[in-house]
């Protein structure tokens, strides 16, 4: 597993790359975010950590060049936990969100957690081949491919997963808590808003395909489809 790095500050840099290598990860780090996608290009690794504020082409602009071409996993560093910085990453499409100063040790949990899913992703999706259908909403699980009314519907791989999970769950609300495992593979002890995060990319995807299928929010326990 590769996992490329963008970020300005020489001491964090290595940080982060000191305690994934521990875990075997191959990492490049790169003092940009111009840098890292110019490496992208040449050779597409297996998850992105992009710090927002760094010279050049910040976090945000990496994110979204990076989501016109891949559906590689991608998380969100900042110095800044502000809603605007926080609702700017969601939309543009990265899969997570930490704010600094963090711990290393909970960045490579979501990290090793993130990849796992994926590799899981992949493995179950390779044995299926039905199409699942919902309302006017159609997904293929085998090429990851979704649509509303026959119309192509862009969604990252986490978003995909997630839609999928709700569809398969249509009859009852399903917990954070719940997704956050099943989906992230993340113990719900870590603090994180992914999973309001990914809903609230879903829902403006679904309402900007004009889809008959909404995701309601049931207060004080999660999410669903209808």
């Amino acid at each position: 597993m590769t996992i490329y790095i963008a970020e300005d500050e020489k001491n964090i840099r290595h940080l982060i790359t000191v305690y994934l290598e521990k875990e075997n990860y191959t990492v490049h780090a790169f003092e940009n975010g111009d840098l890292l996608y110019d490496a992208f290009l040449q050779k597409p690794c297996n998850l992105v950590i992009l710090d927002v504020m760094m010279p050049g082409s910040n976090g945000f602009i990496i994110c979204t060049k990076l989501r016109a071409i891949s559906k590689v996993p991608i998380i969100m560093l900042t110095a800044r936990d502000t809603e605007e910085d926080y609702v700017s990453g969601i939309t543009l499409g990265s899969d997570d969100y930490f704010t600094k100063p963090f711990s290393p040790v909970k960045l490579v949990m979501r990290v090793k957690a993130m990849l796992r899913r994926v590799a899981m992703d992949t493995e179950s999706k390779l044995s299926e081949n039905t199409p699942i259908l919902f309302a006017d909403i159609s997904m293929d699980p085998d090429k990851l491919i979704a649509s509303v009314a026959n119309e192509p519907l862009q969604l990252t791989n986490t978003e995909f997963s997630v839609l999928m999970y709700l569809i398969e769950n249509k009859d009852k609300a399903v917990a954070r808590e719940e997704l956050l495992n099943k989906i992230w593979g993340y113990d719900t002890a870590i603090e994180t808003r992914a999973t309001d995060a990914a809903i609230k990319r879903l829902r403006k995807k679904l309402i900007d395909a004009n889809s008959k299928a909404t995701i309601d929010t049931i207060w004080g326990h999660g999410f669903r489809i209808i």
